[in-house]
């Protein structure tokens, strides 16, 4: 059982990851400057673990508020028999009767484009371990933090018209584009949010669509990034201790329940203001962290 000090470290750890996940200035950045100065009394390994798997509460926040938009089924019961009981035209009824074809569609998209970043991942995954470790990782970090924030206020002082307000009408060839630039969130501080948001502006969708798909996009890439780090985990021969799995429970539903009020907060948001408030943060903060370990180094 671990001490309540770990608790409370492991709640303000969860608090952080529920509201930078989702906003566009980078969960993973937070993450690791939280932990540079507030530290976990873990296994380097379980805390390897845990930054990845504590987003599992975050994107389960994002299945339950947009349940209504991503569950494509809507079989009742009475309509069961008389679906096997018909013999011809089958799958036009099940179409027509039991699914919504949009959404079948819409999770297609999503899986589009993640394919990109699951494939470049996946190459280098070590790559991306390395700049996670290290004296080094806090100036990758800032850096990022601070050239992303450059082109949040950029690229909204040079929007172009919204040319789609609308997710379902999202082409395929553009949910594959908004996947290749999530490829630029494996750099840590980047914000795979950001990423995606930014690339889905370029693009031409509206803020409340950019941010939508942003959310969606982090279903598969989460449950993705926490599979592979639990697999080599288990790989290695290692198993979680019962403190362990406690931080763990605790971490997730902490960070679910701030990722609700964080969702909340953006989509709100978002529909009066631009993103570039979040642009002017980004470039403080990597100014702060950059001195701070410039004076401390």
């Amino acid at each position: 059982m671990p001490d309540i000090f770990e608790i409370i470290k492991t709640v303000i750890l969860g608090i952080v990851e529920g509201i930078t996940e989702w906003l566009p200035i980078s969960s993973t950045g937070h993450m690791i400057l939280v932990d540079e100065f507030m530290q976990l009394k873990v296994r380097p390994e379980f805390m390897d673990i845990f930054l990845v798997v504590i987003q599992l509460g975050a994107i389960l926040a994002v299945v339950i508020l947009f349940w209504s938009k991503l569950w494509p089924f809507h079989l009742k019961r009475a309509q069961v028999e008389p679906f096997f009981k018909e013999e011809s035209n089958g799958f036009k009824k099940l179409c027509n009767n039991y699914v919504h074809v949009d959404k079948i569609l819409l999770w297609v998209k999503i899986l589009i484009a993640s394919i990109p970043a699951a494939i470049i991942g996946l190459a280098f995954d070590e790559q991306i371990d390395q700049m996670l470790t290290g004296d080094a990782r806090a100036f990758v970090v800032a850096g990022a933090l601070i050239v992303y924030g450059i082109l949040f206020i950029i690229i909204e002082n040079l929007k172009k018209k919204e040319t789609l307000t609308d997710l379902n009408k999202m082409s395929y060839k553009k949910a594959l584009y908004i996947g290749l630039i999530q490829c630029l969130s494996l750099v840590p501080g980047t914000s795979r949010s950001g990423s995606t948001i930014l690339g889905a502006s370029l693009l031409g969708t509206s803020r409340t669509v950019a941010a939508e798909f942003s959310f969606f996009l982090g279903i598969p890439a989460m449950f993705g990034a926490s599979a592979i780090k639990l697999l080599k985990f288990f790989a290695d021969g290692l198993t979680f201790t019962a403190a362990e799995i406690i931080i763990l429970l605790v971490g997730c539903a902490v960070s679910f329940v701030v990722s609700i009020l964080a969702i909340k907060f953006l989509v709100s948001y978002i529909k009066k203001h631009d993103f570039k408030a979040f642009g002017v943060y980004r470039i403080i903060l990597g100014v702060a962290v950059i001195a701070y370990f410039a004076l401390v180094n």
